[in-house]
């Protein structure tokens, strides 16, 4: 037989296994969250995978404009597809031959990666397949394929959330349009693509009351918590600097656009994968994996990494927008992020701290090295490709992994620090309080409301990328910049067409 969802939820007398029907671990029908994945590349994959094998998950539609292609970037040979086997389990170990990586590409001069499939078909496929192998026929049709969302949220009546895994430029205008709909919404890192869709997915979280996060854990980990008190126990005595360095880009940035306009392939709709940015010819340059560099659709390396370091720092240290921001950077180019840049954000007093400067560096540029490291901890923060982010005060440091990750204070009081509970049960991950508040529970600590703050910070380091050079003063509450106008356009650059 062909079990649909609806008939799969609903039948009071199929003889399904009883996995499905009771027992340890079992969810009634009406208690699962019914998900929709906008967005199926790598991350798109790997999330639904994560979600869908949660008993209080049903997973019942996938939309991607791409309709299947194997030229995705992934982070090992055939990740992608090893990635849905583990999830299919024993028995489909060969599941899906066909969609195996077709080889490699050589995304800039030093990097390098496999390639995958993606696109709604094989999500689709995928999904069918999971659920399938919980039926006796081992047959499944109960998962729709989108080409627009807006399809998607006017036919699926029965949705409960959204998975939003697109392109920078397109988390804004899917995320406000299911929240509209009364759809709770799971964001994919980073929020939005520009400070005033920051704003606006803020306030339309607050007025319609779903659930919303950003795909996000560093504001809920350990050892978030564990700076925290360091730095309020005065362990570090005061604040005067954080420095935090990325090892991005791993896509091509500081380039021009391409001359050539090759046609777009048999199943990819180029104007819906545009959307709301402006007109320009397909070209693989774009889509599906190198869109991050380039302004009109991506954030950078800042946008990439900053969000999920910028959650952390934001938590720990209580802070609202920067006041000023400025940028020094590898050549620039008109329309792509540079190759390498330094970022400053002056961020103002509050009740409990002085006012200090955040740094972000990336493209491979480090600080330098603070004395007090050993030998292997230099190595593990200071070699290429490496990173880290770093604390420093009147009396001590704090030197951690890029997220803040087993964090060190150095100087006279290191001894006084307790050490980090690595037995404590490691807290709810980002997808944990996402579903809890999807069925009620409280607000998740990486809300939109929450977000739209961290989101304004490194999104004004966006800015100041484009135009380096200058120091530009921050009003926060009026949204823009004061010394200079001619930058503001970048704050909240309008949509192309009816996209509004």
């Amino acid at each position: 037989m062909t079990v649909s969802r609806r008939t799969f939820a609903a039948a009071p007398f199929m003889i399904v296994p009883r996995a499905a029907l009771g027992g340890a671990g079992f969810v009634a029908p009406s208690d699962r969250v019914t998900i929709a994945t906008v967005g199926f590349g790598r991350q798109g994959l790997a999330v639904t995978a994560e979600l869908m094998a949660r008993p209080d998950v049903q997973m019942i539609a996938v939309c991607d404009c791409n309709r299947s292609s194997k030229d995705y970037a992934e982070y090992g040979k055939n990740s992608n597809l090893n990635t849905a086997r583990r999830l299919l389990g024993k028995g489909f170990e060969e599941w899906a031959p066909d969609l195996a990586s077709p080889g490699d590409a050589q995304l800039t001069s030093d990097f390098k990666t496999s390639l995958g499939f993606g696109g709604r078909d094989p999500g689709k496929r995928l999904i069918e397949a999971y659920y399938g192998s919980h039926t006796p026929s081992g047959r499944y049709k109960g998962c729709t394929a989108y080409t627009d969302y807006r399809e998607l949220l006017d036919k699926e009546k029965d949705l409960d959330a959204v998975y939003v895994a697109t392109p920078d430029h397109w988390h804004a205008p899917i995320g406000i349009a299911a929240m509209k709909k009364g759809k709770h919404v799971l964001g994919q890192k980073p929020m939005t693509h520009s400070i005033g869709e920051a704003r606006r997915m803020a306030k339309t979280a607050r007025e319609t009351g779903v659930a919303t996060s950003v795909t996000v854990n560093n504001p809920s980990s350990r050892d978030s918590a564990t700076i925290r008190d360091w730095i309020q126990q005065g362990l570090i005595g005061k604040l005067t600097e954080v420095l935090n360095w990325s090892s991005r880009p791993y896509w091509p940035q500081g380039v021009a656009r391409p001359q050539q306009t090759p046609p777009v392939p048999d199943g990819m709709d180029w104007q819906m994968w545009l959307g709301p940015a402006p007109e320009r010819p397909y070209h693989p340059i774009y889509a599906p994996f190198a869109w991050r560099g380039w302004y009109d659709f991506g954030c950078g390396s800042f946008g990439d990494m900053g969000c999920y370091s910028f959650a952390g720092l934001f938590k720990i240290l209580d802070l609202t927008p920067p006041a000023a921001f400025e940028a020094t950077t590898s050549e620039p180019f008109e329309e792509t992020f540079p190759k390498a840049s330094i970022v400053s954000l002056d961020f103002p007093a509050n009740a409990g701290r002085a006012a200090f400067k955040l740094v972000w560096l990336d493209g491979g540029l480090k600080p330098p090295r603070p004395d007090g490291l050993t030998d292997e901890e230099a190595a593990r923060y200071f070699k290429p490709g490496r990173e880290g982010i770093y604390y420093a005060g009147t009396e001590g440091s704090i030197i951690a992994g890029f997220n803040g990750n087993s964090p060190r204070i150095i100087g006279k009081n290191a001894r006084q620090a307790p050490p980090v509970d690595r037995a404590e049960a490691r807290r709810d991950s980002v997808h944990d309080q996402w579903l809890a508040a999807c069925k009620g529970g409280p607000k998740p600590v990486a809300s939109f409301e929450s977000q739209a703050a961290p989101t304004e910070a490194f999104l004004l380091g966006c800015i100041a990328q484009r135009k380096p050079g200058e120091k530009y003063q921050w009003d926060s509450a009026a949204m823009r910049v004061t010394n200079n106008d001619s930058i503001n356009q970048y704050v909240d650059p309008p949509y192309r067409g009816n996209w509004t």
